[in-house]
């Protein structure tokens, strides 16, 4: 039950959003009571609040990220997701090189000026495959950042990406709790080697992103809590959190999604926590709302992600159901989600968008 005045308005909450945005902490105990506490009222406040601070970080922008979704197979089988090796529905692709640069000539032309590299954990695309793929990218396009989200390797392939001139990798740490890990992942999958895939990466000098599923399955607000607080010692660039959305043929098909109202929330708060951070609008966010983006904008988020994959393959990673953007070309996309951005009071650019702190050990 919130605990609200005779105004209706939830003051311990309020009292809570004005201390997290004059300190930028909270402790635990008052994270859950926060999450506990959230309805209409409080979730405008934060909202107002953490966008007055990103505006005050990055002003009107709206970042752009040119995603390449490169392959749809991958060696691990996390129960959430529709690309799990176990599926027997999942469509499996990889691109070429030749098609993954031809992506990134369109997205050049359209000016995005950060190439996101994504997939699954497939063993195709060895240390090597990598390299030169980042190599050719750089080359061709050295105003460019390129980004890496290909999962969990050891220090050492993430040193040869980095060498190669990989600038950022994005590796969700998806739960800090190591029992609530245990339940989203295989057993041959430990926290405590995504922990330190995330250390490892932040040492050799990547910008980093973590983030979360909101609403997963067996989430707790105490899990949530770890989780801003593993975000507020590790100090990422970025951070990515979207709706938990079922895959069918997955074990947690038949689980509810997570909700817009606690993901937008969840912004908010991470604005608050890390004001310099950049923050994604996700695609499931609009997935399970045709305005989520618009909403999550509004709500603190700075950064979006525009498919530049061909569209002979956008339906085969389908990481979760009902995934929108499927069939749109890059420059429909770019469009779409220009028009959505200055709509929502904002403005979309394509420039790189590096997080304002200079890469560093602890920036």
């Amino acid at each position: 039950m919130s605990n609200v005045n005779e105004s209706g308005c939830n003051r311990e909450g309020f009292e809570l959003i004005d201390r997290l945005e004059s300190e930028g902490k909270l402790n635990k105990n008052e994270f859950v009571r926060l999450l506990s506490l959230r309805d209409g009222s409080l979730m405008e406040y934060a909202a107002k609040k953490a966008d007055a601070l990103r505006r005050k970080y990055y002003d009107d922008k709206v970042f752009t990220r040119g995603l390449i979704e490169v392959s749809s197979y991958c060696k691990n089988d996390c129960l959430y997701c529709g690309l799990r090796r176990s599926s027997r529905d999942a469509q499996r692709y990889r691109l070429s090189d030749d098609e993954i640069m031809a992506c990134c000539k369109e997205g050049y032309e359209m000016g995005y000026r950060t190439f996101v590299l994504q997939g699954g954990e497939d063993a195709f695309f060895t240390d090597e495959h990598v390299c030169s793929l980042v190599s050719s990218i750089k080359e061709k396009y050295p105003d460019c950042a390129v980004t890496l989200s290909i999962g969990e390797k050891e220090r050492d392939s993430y040193q040869a990406y980095f060498d190669a001139g990989a600038d950022r990798y994005l590796l969700r740490h998806e739960t800090y709790d190591p029992e609530h890990y245990k339940k989203l992942h295989p057993k041959e999958m430990s926290r405590d080697h995504r922990i330190k895939c995330l250390y490892d990466l932040k040492e050799i000098g990547y910008q980093v992103g973590c983030g979360i599923m909101v609403g997963a399955p067996y989430q707790t607000f105490e899990n949530i809590a770890d989780d801003l607080l593993f975000m507020k010692e590790f100090k990422p660039h970025m951070v990515g959190i979207g709706p938990f959305i079922p895959a069918h043929d997955t074990p947690f098909a038949s689980f509810k999604q997570g909700t817009l109202e606690e993901t937008l929330f969840l912004l908010s708060i991470i604005r608050l926590l890390l004001p310099d951070v950049l923050l994604p609008a996700t695609t499931a966010l609009g997935t399970i709302n045709p305005i989520g983006r618009e909403l999550g904008f509004k709500a603190g988020a700075n950064v979006v992600m525009p498919n530049l994959s061909p569209t002979s393959v956008r339906k085969k990673y389908a990481i979760y159901d009902n995934k929108i953007c499927t069939e749109e070309g890059a420059g429909d996309c770019k469009g779409c989600l220009s028009g959505r951005v200055t709509n929502s009071g904002y403005r979309l650019v394509t420039e790189r968008g590096d997080h304002i702190t200079k890469t560093s050990g602890d920036s």
